[in-house]
């Protein structure tokens, strides 16, 4: 039996590159959906994100789904 590294080197780059940009922009949909911090000297209530934050996060989070539906589909498919 013999070990392809070269393929092995290549399944685990793509899979070290998907991993961190999925949980990146996971981490943007986060990011898009979290209230502002209060600064000193303001109200105390935090302020909700903007439309086009919310909007950003929306796309973001569709993306993550999109992303984990299709790895689902590759791996049920074969």
């Amino acid at each position: 039996m013999t070990i392809d590294w070269a393929a092995l080197g290549q399944v685990f780059g793509v899979t070290l590159v998907v991993t961190v940009g999925l949980v990146g922009l996971f981490t943007v949909g986060i990011v898009g959906t979290s209230r502002k911090p209060v600064r000193e000297g303001e109200a105390a209530a935090a302020t909700a994100p903007g439309a086009g934050a919310r909007t950003g996060a929306l796309v973001a989070f569709a993306l993550c789904a999109a992303a984990v539906a299709y790895g689902i589909y590759l791996i049920v498919a074969a």
